[in-house]
């Protein structure tokens, strides 16, 4: 299964806590990195007075069902070290599912797609840049023509075309 994940730091050594976040997921059993956007300054969402974050996408060959990988992904921003702290506060290290394939699930905490996948340029910038084509399980729409209907007003800022990971150097 072809899953789309969000990331995204705006505390700290941002660089290195990406870098930590995808090489922990690319450890994991039974899932690959396969590649990875651009790295992306944005400003925040919601709580404005904090640091800008840097944001990336990522997409993973996944063979474990979409609430495992979410258990993980709980898991790998714990060991990272992030802090909780308030709605759309600061944080060390922040991973979602966008897409997990064409599934349409909500459980508990996990909701697939992501509720705010449309609204969110920092996830749409990226996402476009590996998978523009990609049709949204529910509204029909590709990520493309999500970015381009967007109206986020937020900054979002290409910063390097590739971050460099341990993961591309094997």
């Amino acid at each position: 299964m072809i899953v789309y994940l969000s990331l995204g730091s705006n505390l700290g050594d941002r660089r290195n806590y990406l870098r930590q976040a995808l090489d922990a997921l690319d450890s994991l059993e039974l899932l690959d990195v396969l590649r990875v956007s651009s790295t992306y300054e944005t400003e925040p969402v919601g709580v404005k007075e904090q640091p800008d974050f840097l944001n990336l996408a990522a997409e993973l060959e996944c063979r474990i069902p979409a609430t495992l990988l979410h258990a993980r992904i709980k898991e790998i921003e714990q060991a990272i070290g992030r802090s909780r702290s308030e709605r759309w506060g600061p944080r060390e290290i922040d991973i979602d599912i966008i897409y997990f394939g064409s599934l349409v699930l909500e459980e508990g905490t996990l909701v697939v797609p992501h509720r705010e996948r449309s609204r969110r340029r920092f996830v749409l910038e990226p996402m476009a840049e590996l998978a523009p084509g990609f049709v949204d399980p529910v509204l029909g729409l590709s990520v493309r023509e999500m970015l381009l209907a967007c109206d986020d007003p937020a900054r979002v800022v290409r910063t390097s075309s590739a971050l460099p990971l341990s993961l591309e150097e094997h």
